[in-house]
């Protein structure tokens, strides 16, 4: 099962927010770190239902050790916390024929 690195973006009084370098235009957000990990798991997963739909695959998933050297990632990864958040193929409906 692949994990997404999610950038997870902390401050007191806001919602914790969360997105993902590797999917451009992913990002969910919660009002605890808890809920936002929850949040983040199923924002993973539609994401790849729309990917489906529009026939396309979802972008392989980087190690940190590759963001890192991404000059784009590198700078968030320095600045917030990261998490893993699992991606269940598996749980995508079956495609439409």
């Amino acid at each position: 099962m692949p994990h997404y690195v999610a950038i997870v973006e902390e401050e007191a009084g806001k919602a914790v927010g969360v997105w993902f370098p590797d999917l451009p235009g992913c990002f969910s957000a919660g009002d605890t770190l808890d809920e936002a990990m929850l949040n983040a798991r199923e924002a993973v997963g539609l994401y790849a239902e729309a990917l489906q739909d529009d026939g396309c695959a979802m972008p392989r998933a980087r190690t940190l050790t590759e963001l890192k050297d991404d000059p784009d990632a590198a700078p968030d990864l320095d600045a917030y916390m990261v998490a893993l958040i699992p991606f269940e193929p598996k749980t995508l409906r079956p495609a439409a024929e």
